[in-house]
């Protein structure tokens, strides 16, 4: 599978040098927050509130309005005011479709891939001190999404770009799941 992706990658690089002479590839970082929302049966308890991260993107030029490439990112809600936390980390293929129109690029594209939830939860203690806490619960749970969402870059430079971007996250498998539209914002460098 590595192997298939990596001749993927490298077979898109080659088309994107001969098909095109301005940009042939961009990538940046950018951060993002949403709502996050996790019930956990086992335990009668409701994990929920706004998330914060970080994470990028690298995307291959084919011709003048499809990138292809990968991104990927990790969502932090904290817990309990305690030390716990629910994190998502994900990541996938990106395809996606850009309009520049002058300094101006809007674009929509999909993502599929897949990440794992962790989750800690400490109902007694804290994480101030170096003792061992008796009552925690440590999970981690894989989940596979499609991620569509829509975009607009802004050219500050012809190689610096601002980002603005919306998606939804929709798992395949997987109970911890943001709830709505996550919104991002950061910097793509082209070349």
């Amino acid at each position: 599978m590595k192997k298939t992706a990596l001749l993927l990658l490298l077979l898109i690089f080659s088309i994107s040098l001969k098909a095109q002479k301005k940009q042939l590839f961009d990538g940046g970082m950018m951060i993002h927050t949403g709502y996050l929302i996790d019930n956990i049966t086992a335990l009668d308890y409701k994990a929920s509130g706004m998330s914060f991260g970080l994470g990028g993107v690298l995307r291959f030029h084919i011709g003048n309005h499809v990138r292809l490439g990968g991104e990927g990112y990790v969502s932090t809600l904290p817990q309990k005011r305690n030390g716990g936390y629910v994190r998502m980390g994900w990541g996938g293929m990106v395809a996606d479709f850009h309009w520049p129109i002058k300094r101006w690029a809007p674009y929509a594209g999909l993502c599929v891939g897949g990440g794992k939830t962790s989750t800690l939860l400490v109902f007694d203690g804290s994480d101030s001190d170096w003792e061992a806490e008796a009552n925690a619960v440590v999970h981690k749970e894989p989940f596979f999404f499609v991620n569509p969402y829509l975009g607009v870059e802004f050219a500050l430079t012809e190689t610096v770009h601002l980002t603005l971007k919306a998606d939804h996250l929709f798992p395949f498998k997987g109970k911890t799941v943001p709830k709505g539209v996550r919104v991002y914002f950061g910097f793509v460098f082209s070349h």
